[in-house]
């Protein structure tokens, strides 16, 4: 008897198209998220559903509008597709690779029905976020093992929660930077999605907070979970392997929501930059695996305008994994 194992990708999720509605909707969903937005239920629900989905729906429709290919669609379900296309010619017939979004379509529930009723006596998790966050790998996770747990039977299962040590996923940001001249830049930025301070608090059981935890400089057994810590881990590896020189990079947090969440901000480093007179920057973005919103947009087109305000030239973003072909071996390797 030959057994029957699978590969389940997992992304954050994406509207299912630019209009006011669909991001509304999208947004909702999102935002709704205990772990996202991790305050007290009522206080969450007027927040998301009376503030911000109200009135930021028709911003954030503009955005995605700026973004969105009138063929393929969304830039972030577009790229995660061509992934799930060329990791199942990787793998072969022997495994089967499914995608899924923990927010919208095409949707875990769906996705997993599929899975229940194919009768896979393994499945492999994989979340597309190298660094594990409570808000983006435990929140699909957490869904995963919500819609399984209601199975009469339960596989074998294998969760992949985190890999931003992993020497083949860094070399494959490596292999994007071969295509720019580093020496050609005058800094380079290390844009990491940010996070509300509490949340990284709430990593570690000691009671001592996440500043007090040297993040910035060691790796440990307490911090291993710590998105901040993943973070300058997966920078400082990057660093060594390209000969970057310590005054030539800085490590920031982008997407914030207020000042109370990880620094530096990204849009503040670059502002400063520009203002001592940076004239060319590039930007790595390593907890995105797939081009979306946050690079395309924020940083390809908003930081670019707020560098040029300031006296710089060009900001250029460098792509991320998508489907390349070396982010396919690595996520077999990582799988099997």
């Amino acid at each position: 008897m030959k057994s029957k194992t699978a590969i389940l990708l997992l992304n954050l999720g994406t509207p299912d198209s630019p209009s006011r509605w669909h991001v509304g909707r999208y947004l909702s969903e999102f935002l709704n998220d205990p772990r996202v937005i991790d305050i007290p239920w009522l206080a969450r629900k007027i927040l998301v559903n009376c503030i911000i989905v109200p009135f930021r729906s028709g911003n954030s429709s503009k955005l995605y509008k700026a973004i969105w290919d009138k063929e393929s669609g969304s830039p972030l379900l577009m790229n995660t597709l061509a992934l799930q296309k060329k990791l199942q010619i990787a793998v072969g017939d022997e495994i089967t690779v499914e995608m899924a979004m923990r927010y919208k379509n095409p949707s875990m529930d769906v996705v997993l029905e599929r899975m229940h009723q194919q009768g896979y006596h393994k499945i492999i998790v994989f979340p597309l976020f190298p660094q594990y966050a409570s808000s983006s790998t435990g929140s699909a996770l957490q869904r995963f093992m919500e819609i399984v747990s209601q199975w009469w039977v339960i596989p074998e299962i294998k969760i992949i929660s985190q890999y931003f040590d992993n020497d083949d996923f860094i070399n494959c940001i490596v292999n994007r930077a071969k295509k720019y001249d580093l020496a050609q830049y005058d800094h380079i930025i290390f844009s990491y999605h940010g996070l509300p301070e509490r949340q990284v608090d709430k990593v570690y059981t000691d009671g001592v907070l996440c500043k007090h935890h040297d993040c910035e400089e060691t790796l440990t057994e307490s911090n291993y979970y710590c998105y901040k810590a993943a973070c300058y881990q997966t920078t400082k590896a990057i660093v060594e392997k390209l000969a970057i020189p310590q005054d030539k990079f800085t490590l920031s947090f982008q997407s914030r929501l207020n000042n109370k969440w990880l620094m530096p901000f990204t849009d503040k480093v670059i502002e400063e930059l520009g203002v001592k007179g940076a004239k060319k920057i590039l930007v790595f973005s390593p907890a995105f695996t797939a081009d979306c919103l946050e690079t395309l947009y924020e940083i390809g087109i908003e930081y670019q305008e707020i560098f040029h305000k300031h006296g710089g030239e060009k900001i250029q973003l460098v792509e991320s994994l998508n489907s390349g072909d070396d982010w396919v071996e690595t996520i077999k390797k990582l799988a099997r």
